[in-house]
């Protein structure tokens, strides 16, 4: 069996979860999300836990357990605690800042590049340690707002300079042959 499948996932207190067929519902302080489950898969709630269970052991079906499972726990994370991903810049007169909700790139172009937040994600910068936090309750749009930012400048391999992760490790290249 999935030893991530058969792990219930726990409601914490403040969430609550409605299950209507193949859709699921997680509502808490931070916010409200939903999802379609697939019908192949079922989904219970016993004694304050979900339980997601598979018809068969075949490939198919261990992969969609683990995954929905894993899904329905970043829901249940993201309405109590939330998630973030930290993003790092590094260039010489490269900086972020917030303005009105707005954040606001200055990483070597003539013109500055403005990001406007989509609902339920927030900015927050660090001039000092010239951090971004891309802040939320839904995992997967934390995610593909940061990979976003990183986009506008990626770090690049010579002198690492650009937006990079915070965890992220920048392979550097040698520049040219003779130059020490």
């Amino acid at each position: 069996m999935s030893r991530i499948g058969r792990m219930p996932v726990k409601i914490p207190a403040g969430v609550n979860v409605t299950l209507e067929g193949t859709h699921i519902r997680v509502k808490g302080p931070k916010g409200e999300l939903e999802r379609d489950l697939h019908p192949q898969v079922t989904v219970s709630i016993v004694d304050g836990q979900i339980l997601v269970e598979r018809p068969t052991d075949d490939n198919f079906h261990r992969a969609l357990h683990g995954m929905t499972r894993a899904l329905i726990q970043n829901m249940v994370t993201g309405v109590s605690t939330g998630f973030e991903k930290v993003l790092e810049v590094n260039g010489v007169g490269y900086r972020a800042e917030v303005e009105k909700n707005n954040l606001v790139l200055y990483v070597g172009y003539s013109h500055p590049v403005v990001i406007q937040p989509p609902a339920g994600i927030s900015f927050e910068t660090d001039a000092r340690t010239r951090q971004i936090k891309v802040m939320g309750y839904d995992k997967e749009l934390v995610g593909q707002v940061a990979a976003n930012i990183r986009q506008v400048r990626p770090p690049e391999p010579y002198k690492g300079k650009g937006i990079k992760y915070l965890d992220e490790k920048i392979r550097r290249k040698a520049g040219k042959a003779g130059k020490v």
